[in-house]
């Protein structure tokens, strides 16, 4: 018993020391473990925060690459093949991104600024195989390794060209708009000397009528044909410049009885010229007692304007536009602008009335004019349709209550 007991009160160091433990192989083996078991946590941890930084790198919407002290590619994130496939390739120098012509470019590369330590935000484009520009922004920011040197380069490549475009129309649009108001000036200034032209030759044309001696000249045989024309041709132009004018005047908002065959009148004046110098022909057929829509009469003469250029912009050459103003049974006025022109595919068709899409070339068009009218159409209480087909041409109509008498 006694022994017993004199073993319980030994400790755990007499008891190593009894089986030679510290100075055995046995410890050390067990001290390996430990530190493996620590290291194997320790990785495991690693891999979990790697993990997770991967799916926090893959996440990002925009390119994402990291160059290294020499300015090749390290990695890059699952959106770079799809901005950039070959240039931001592992192994791939910055040069091949953004200075292809220059083999260094230090003032210039976001890259080789952001290596020496400068944080960097530019933008530039890209021109694809089929001739079109994109816009990037990008950010380039150092990474400092464990002894606190810049050397690597963490980039962002954000794809802006959608907005870049929406900015540059929309600066077009403002151009466009302060040219209007520049026009509607000029035209208010030519009405008054066409004023004058006007009374001036009727004055002559009541003169040589009334007084016979000139009337009996031969020289002044043609004269009187020759002011019929002056005047004639001077209260045209003044219609035309009215007519500018009043769709050029801004809208109060104000609504009242409208009559789509009177606006229509209106919009042809302005346009009828475009008619004549590029061989369309513009054939009119307008119900006569059309009744009135009550509406916006500056907004719908925008609606007839935009949907008259359009038709005028898809025909090449020669072709037709028709116009017709018809009701229907359930009493509605129906407004309807067909054209021969090159039609709208069906991917498109459906896009048209989108803001700022538009098939036309650069420069032709901003996209907002479907936009508009659409918006117009419906604010009235109406709705506007189209039909077309590839190299056939496109009919809109539009369709507005008519007013309950």
């Amino acid at each position: 018993m006694d022994k017993l007991a004199v073993r319980k009160k030994m400790d755990e160091t007499s008891l190593e020391r009894l089986l030679g433990l510290e100075n055995s192989k046995i410890g050390f083996y067990g001290e390996v473990k430990q530190k493996i078991q620590e290291l194997e946590a320790a990785n495991q941890g690693l891999r979990s925060k790697g993990n997770e930084l991967q799916a926090m790198f893959d996440s990002i919407s925009d390119g994402v690459v990291v160059y290294d002290h020499y300015g090749v590619v390290q990695h890059r994130n699952h959106v770079c093949p799809q901005l950039f496939s070959q240039e931001t390739l592992p192994g791939c120098t910055c040069r091949e991104l953004f200075h292809p012509e220059h083999e260094s470019a230090p003032l210039h590369c976001p890259v080789e600024r952001a290596l020496t330590g400068e944080r960097v935000e530019i933008s530039f484009t890209s021109q694809l195989s089929n001739g079109k520009i994109r816009y990037f922004d990008v950010t380039a920011t150092p990474i400092e390794d464990i002894h606190g040197e810049m050397n690597r380069a963490l980039v962002f490549l954000r794809d802006v060209t959608e907005k870049r475009l929406q900015e540059l129309q929309l600066m077009q649009a403002e151009k466009l708009s302060s040219i209007g108001v520049l026009a509607a000036g000029v035209a208010h200034e030519i009405n008054n000397p066409l004023s004058s032209v006007a009374g001036y030759a009727e004055a002559l044309l009541r003169r040589l009528n009334d007084e016979k001696s000139l009337a009996e000249d031969p020289r002044l045989e043609d004269f009187p044909k020759y002011l019929q024309v002056i005047i004639r041709e001077s209260y045209r132009c003044k219609g035309i410049i009215d007519c500018l004018l009043s769709f050029s005047r801004k809208s109060d908002g104000s609504v009242t009885n409208v009559n789509f065959n009177d606006i229509l009148q209106e919009v042809l004046e302005l346009v009828r010229h475009k008619s004549r110098y590029e061989k369309i022909d513009v054939r009119m057929n307008l119900q006569n007692d059309l009744p009135d829509v009550t509406g916006d009469p500056s907004g719908l003469r925008q609606v007839c304007m935009n949907l008259l250029m359009n038709a005028h912009q898809a025909i090449k050459g020669a072709g037709v536009v028709e116009i017709s103003t018809s009701t229907n049974g359930q009493s509605m006025v129906l407004f309807q602008i067909g054209d021969t022109g090159c039609g709208i595919s069906r991917d498109s068709i459906d896009q048209i009335w989108d803001p700022f899409f538009t098939t036309k070339e650069v420069g032709q068009g901003l996209g907002l004019g479907l936009a508009v009218t659409y918006n117009i159409v419906k604010r009235h209480g109406g709705d506007i349709s189209v039909e077309s087909q590839i190299g056939i041409g496109s009919k809109f109509t539009v369709r507005m209550p008519a007013c309950q008498k």
